[in-house]
């Protein structure tokens, strides 16, 4: 597991992040060729929802969201997205490559061992499919974003 990995995971909630490290340990153990999994995303502030939202919208690119502020289960520290890196150089969001040979791709394997561990994959979604997208079960935003904080600002649940 990587430093940036390691980094992100210590910014999510706390009562995840254990479960999240022992989901990447297992990925980094399924996938034995030239692909490792890294958290590209975890927790994302308010503010950067917002700058998120605002991308195809009020800025310039695709959209590459539709949740504000408070709707997306990132803004609680509930959910990572992922990229492959290739040879500890080069990031692929390819859903089919298959790095290691073992006939199942490289991302599937990543997708299956989260999906083992309770966590809902983006790219299941009927409207707007999130590929990098993985979220803890049983959390929603609505339900979220009415809990007090606790001094460090996580909800409390």
């Amino acid at each position: 597991m990587d430093k940036v990995t390691q980094e992100r995971i210590s910014k999510l909630h706390p009562s995840v992040r254990s479960e999240v490290k022992k989901i990447i340990e297992q990925i980094d153990k399924a996938l034995t060729g030239r692909a490792k999994v890294r958290i590209s995303q975890g927790l994302r502030t308010f503010k950067e929802q917002d700058d998120l939202f605002a991308i195809g919208r009020t800025k310039p690119g695709k959209k590459v969201t539709q949740a504000k502020s408070g709707q997306s289960i990132h803004n609680y520290g509930f959910a990572v997205d992922i990229v492959l890196i290739i040879d500890g150089k080069t990031a692929s969001w390819d859903t089919k490559a298959d790095w290691d040979g073992d006939k199942v791709a490289d991302w599937m394997e990543c997708v299956a061992i989260f999906r083992a561990n309770g966590w809902e994959w983006g790219g299941d979604w009927e409207t707007f499919k999130d590929m990098p997208h993985f979220e803890k079960k049983g959390f929603k935003w609505r339900v979220l974003a009415t809990k007090k904080r606790d001094k460090e600002n996580y909800v409390i649940l």
